[in-house]
């Protein structure tokens, strides 16, 4: 990246679902269940003491469907409704990012991703590079040749540049909704093209560029290296109009309501400190509340974990 100031744009979800999956139960004083709300608080906090932002945002899906379940009824089949003891967990994941003096995006009809994308767009345009935190291959398609936005994996410490999107891919960071459109993507349940996975779809692409692109004639196919081309041809011929509709669907948005922003707009000033503390009081986190004390004052969240 260059020297221009770095805006770090989280998928917030990404990490709520992380922890909710991973941490044991816990719960409030009031009864009302938190360890994905709490696994998401010392995440952000892991975040600023390993990361050291100075630009920081976090962006939130509006619901659990959006303007694509209108497109396609099979989006996300299963996942349009959030477990029972999660659901209000959201609210307080909102709560916890306000009061660590993050900046939220979030819009109706919209998901996550889209707002990363737009507000990334804006970034760029006004100086300022991206650094994605999240685990969803979806946003691997913002990852920019000129190395103005990448992506990192937090969990895992791993960091996307182009030339990573292509180890990881086989195809240019441009070519990830095409590439989805080809192989289909089970977490949002989105079909592919019978008869056709990564490997084939990644040598379609590199060869053609596109969907679009891509010729019906097998012939062609057995041109690029493609073993069973005219089988797999056929069924390509067959599937192309659901592919160009999937390729809409992993397509993100760039103009999300309210995250076209300046870069000032992202910039981060501290935590809050009596709103956190009295979040975190309420909520029985005196560990945590320690950790925002320390960041407050330019201390460093210390490495107390604990409630």
């Amino acid at each position: 990246m260059s020297s221009a100031p770095v805006v770090h744009l989280v998928d917030a979800y990404v990490y709520v679902f992380r922890s909710y999956f991973s941490m044991p139960p816990m719960h409030a004083p009031d009864g009302t269940p938190v360890h994905a709300a709490h696994g998401f608080a010392a995440t952000l906090l892991r975040m600023f003491g390993e990361l050291a932002p100075t630009h920081f945002a976090c962006a939130f899906d509006f619901a659990m469907t959006s303007f694509r379940n209108e497109l396609f009824a099979e989006y996300k089949a299963g996942r349009t409704e959030a477990p029972p003891d999660l659901e209000p967990q959201f609210e307080i994941c909102d709560a916890i990012t306000r009061a660590l003096g993050i900046p939220v995006l979030v819009a109706e009809g919209f998901e996550a991703d889209d707002l990363i994308a737009t507000a990334a767009d804006a970034v760029v345009a006004n100086g300022g590079d991206v650094l994605v935190l999240s685990a969803d291959k979806d946003l691997t398609q913002l990852v920019r040749e000129d190395g103005r936005v990448a992506m990192l994996d937090f969990a895992r410490a791993k960091r996307f540049d182009a030339n990573g999107v292509r180890e990881r891919f086989g195809v240019a960071p441009a070519q990830i909704p095409d590439y989805l459109a080809l192989v289909g993507d089970a977490v949002d349940n989105l079909p592919g093209v019978p008869g056709i996975g990564p490997r084939t779809a990644a040598q379609l692409l590199v060869a053609f560029g596109s969907l679009e692109a891509i010729p019906p004639q097998g012939e062609a196919w057995r041109g690029v290296g493609i073993r069973g081309g005219v089988g797999l041809a056929e069924r390509f011929v067959a599937g192309r109009d659901r592919a160009l509709q999937v390729r809409e669907l992993a397509r993100l948005r760039r103009d999300a309501p309210g995250a076209t922003l300046p870069l000032d707009a992202f910039a981060w000033r501290g935590p809050d400190p009596a709103l956190a503390a009295d979040l975190f009081g309420r909520l029985g986190w005196n560990g945590l509340a320690r950790r925002v004390a320390a960041l407050a004052t330019n201390q460093g969240p210390e490495a107390d974990t604990c409630r």
